[in-house]
């Protein structure tokens, strides 16, 4: 292939024969002018993309290092046009500037090849940064859920998607926004966690940040994903219709009213329906209800699998006759269901002429707000322009390091932390010295570079066990790996545990390495059985614990494992969900005690495998019925818990009124204060428990957060105003607020809520079929002095 690189001006020049590319007209105007002037042909081919694998060239990149097959040549894919390029940069490891000159040159190919001119979007995966070889790998979205700081993730957002548009990348395939419903599913680590609120706050944050830059977010996965039966990835989902809509859907439902672009399609199944082709999920409730004016576009094959895996189409023709009538406009890696066989469809009269006009028209509209149809609209990346691309640049970073600091959690310690400064230590564990365990499946190493160490990271990081040497020089380390991360070999097991016995201390780091479709232990694809730690991990665990030495258990995971009845013989337990490249660092930061654990669990901790799975919003009839059964679910750590080097005191739990109508807004205020002697940061939590409605409520549910850095003996008040639309749930017949009694908890974490007082709702039932309000107005005021 030629990489001549092309300029602007490739496109016609705007004149009063082509009124779409001229930018003085409003885009709808240009969209319909523009959809006029295009084939059936041409129409379909906007509905399409393709997956060039470019053959890799040049001593670094070897061959056969990309991900999936060669998918075809443009001339053949892009003959009238092409709606999306699929992960330019995400394929095979390259300089970001070589890849921007191919991009180009596909741009200048594309344009060329279509009668009008129109070019393609390009979309890459962003979940744990963009990715593609080179760029910053930050934590996993679970680990940015820890910190329960959307001002932190929507700087992380504004970051990812500033690396994306200097690529020339219109389309970001993230966030993740389905809550976590079992722990064995393999895309934990993808999730903001199992509360709807915080997923939905954390989200919208990086959405805000993403879109900032003048890239689509695209939600994912539309609907129900996560509740998969058994936590099998692709498995029907069987949850009720109140589950449905009240956990899953709200993330959704408020990004949306939040203004993200793009959607994309749940692999699973819904009670035999499969959300690819379905109107009551794509039109009825996206589009109808939610007033959604974005593009849907499928998950990867989601059209094939219509046919191959629900078996609700009988050929690729008929899957994209469903599709497009369901409303999914773009299909996504390539074009087996919205190719050649929609084409051949509409031409039989088997599709609605006016449905393909109504997808295309969503496209259209996106290229023209992007300025691909702009008369000066340029070819190059604005990256390839400047001359050079870094993507990890020094500000990225330190985010990174901030967001790995902040998403530690510390669960329990009885002073074996901060580490001495001096001393005997051992490191002990498979994921202490290799940096891909702190890396999640979708970012480059471990998403395209899993079988490939030869090829490197791409980005400079540093294990944990290097770290701590740099962090603490005047302590003697000694190291064992102590077992695989998932073979079953004990042969170091021995050596680990006398290393920890000549120890005054021992730092034992156990956990996932991600990967992909069962090559990791965690990421798509690599569900488990149970929770215990992969591998012989436990017995590990168990054998160095017997020394007696003080330990520091680290769990290094994508997703929550049953390692609570640890609790009673480790010194201290910390878990990091997979913090990104700058991990190393920031754990050593926080074990040595230069830095402050404030970081929250998103997910509980469970203590056994018993109950599971188990989630902290659950009704009353799922807590713990000794009477009735033997399995006690009750979490070791539950959600929001999170402990610090300084201890903090609630209280004056407060409402500015005691009855509230059912479409009315309440302020609670919550005094808290440091009450230790160095900086910390605590997340006050508010709580909504409805003692008795029409149908069986969660225990508790979070309502509002806030996290507040305060200075010893400092201390804040925090003011979270609240519309009652937080407390519409799904009744008898359909979602409403109902007058009564709610009961405010307040504190640091679910299972630590100090204070309690009462709110009266008044008034009728009211309707929340439509909610406006999603979110809290929080404010903290600080005294002048103190």
């Amino acid at each position: 292939m030629t990489t001549t690189t092309p300029h602007q001006g490739d496109l016609p020049a705007a004149g009063g024969d082509r009124p779409w590319a001229d930018p003085t007209l409003p885009t709808g105007a240009r969209v319909e002018a523009l959809l006029a002037e295009l084939t059936t042909a041409e129409k379909v081919a906007q509905l399409s993309s393709a997956w060039e694998d470019v053959e890799p060239s040049g001593p670094e990149v070897a061959p056969g290092t990309s991900l999936f097959g060669k998918v075809g040549d443009l001339a053949d894919t892009a003959a009238h046009g092409l709606g999306q390029f699929t992960r330019p940069y995400g394929t095979v490891p390259r300089a970001a500037v070589e890849h921007a000159r191919l991009l180009a040159e596909r741009q200048r190919q594309v344009t060329a090849q279509n009668r009008l001119g129109i070019p393609a979007m390009a979309h890459e995966e962003c979940l744990t940064g963009f990715t593609t070889y080179g760029a910053t790998i930050y934590p996993t979205s679970l680990g940015m859920a820890a910190t329960f700081d959307p001002d932190l993730i929507g700087r992380i957002g504004r970051a990812i998607g500033a690396d994306l548009a200097e690529c020339g990348v219109h389309q970001g395939l993230a966030p993740v926004v389905d809550v976590i419903r079992d722990y064995r599913w393999g895309r934990c680590e993808e999730t903001y966690g199992e509360d709807p609120h915080l997923v939905g706050e954390i989200a919208e944050a990086y959405v805000l940040g993403v879109q900032s830059q003048g890239v689509i977010a695209t939600l994912k996965h539309f609907a129900g994903y996560s509740a998969s039966t058994g936590g099998r990835n692709h498995a029907p989902v069987a949850v009720g219709p109140r589950e449905f809509a009240d956990v899953v859907l709200p993330p959704f439902e408020r990004l949306v009213a939040a203004g993200v672009g793009s959607v994309m399609n749940s692999y699973a199944e819904i009670d035999g329906e499969a959300p690819a082709a379905s109107e009551r999920l794509l039109t009825g409730v996206l589009r109808d209800r939610w007033g959604f004016e974005g593009t849907v576009v499928s998950d990867y094959w989601s059209l094939p699998f219509l046919v191959t895996a629900h078996r609700v189409a009988a050929d690729l023709a008929a899957a994209g006759v469903l599709a497009l009538r369901a409303d999914l406009d773009v299909e996504l890696p390539d074009q087996r269901g919205f190719g050649a066989a929609l084409l051949a469809a509409v031409e039989r009269g088997e599709a609605d002429a006016a449905d393909l006009d109504r997808a295309v028209r969503r496209v259209l509209r996106q290229k023209v707000e992007l300025g691909l149809c702009d008369p000066d609209w340029d070819p190059r990346p604005p990256g390839l322009r400047a001359g050079a691309i870094d993507l990890d640049k020094p500000a990225n970073r330190l985010l990174a390091r901030e967001a790995a600091r902040s998403s530690a959690v510390l669960l329990a310690n009885d002073g074996a932390l901060p580490l001495p400064a001096a001393g005997r230590i051992a490191v002990i564990g498979p994921c202490a010295d290799d940096v891909r365990t702190m890396f999640g499946c979708y970012s480059f190493p471990n998403h395209v570079l899993s079988e490939r160490d030869d090829l490197g990271n791409g980005v400079e990081a540093v294990s944990l066990r290097a770290a701590l040497v740099d962090e603490l020089p005047h302590v003697r380390w000694e190291f064992e790996t102590g077992c695989p991360i998932r073979e079953t070999d004990r042969s170091g097991i021995a050596a680990a545990a006398e290393a920890a016995a000549r120890a005054d201390t021992a730092v034992l780091v156990v956990g996932d390495k991600p990967g992909m479709f069962g090559i990791g232990t965690s990421g798509e694809g690599c569900d488990v059985e149970d929770l215990r730690l992969p591998g012989v991990q436990e017995e590990l665990v168990e054998a160095v614990l017997a020394t007696g030495t003080p330990t520091v258990l680290v769990v290094n995971s994508g997703r929550p494992y049953a390692v609570g009845r640890f609790q009673d013989t480790a010194a201290a337990m910390v878990q990091v969900f997979l913090p990104g490249e700058e991990g190393g660092r920031a754990v050593a930061e926080l074990l040595s005690g230069r830095a402050d654990f404030t970081g929250k669990l998103p997910v509980q901790i469970p203590r056994t495998d018993g109950g599971q799975p188990y989630t902290y919003l659950h009704p009353p009839l799922a807590d713990r019925q000794s009477a009735l059964s033997n399995l006690d679910p009750t979490p070791a750590f539950p959600f929001g818990h999170g402990l610090s080097y300084t201890t903090f005191a609630f209280d004056d739990l407060t409402l500015d009124r005691d009855e509230v109508p059912t479409d009315g807004r309440f302020t609670a205020s919550v005094r808290v204060r440091n009450t230790g002697s160095r900086p910390g940061a605590e997340t006050v939590q508010l709580y909504a428990v409805d003692p008795v409605a029409q149908v069986t409520r969660p225990v508790r549910a979070l309502l509002a957060f806030a996290k507040v850095p305060l200075a010893p003996g400092e201390e804040a008040v925090v003011r979270f105003d609240v519309h009652t639309d937080r407390l519409a749930f799904t009744g008898l017949d359909g979602r409403i607020v109902e007058p009564g009694e709610i009961v405010l908890h307040a504190g640091a974490s679910s299972g630590d809520t100090p204070l309690r007082t009462s709110l009266h709702l008044t008034g009728r039932q009211r309707d929340a079929t439509v909610l406006h309000h999603f979110g809290a107005r929080t404010t903290v005021e600080r005294p002048a002095e103190h």
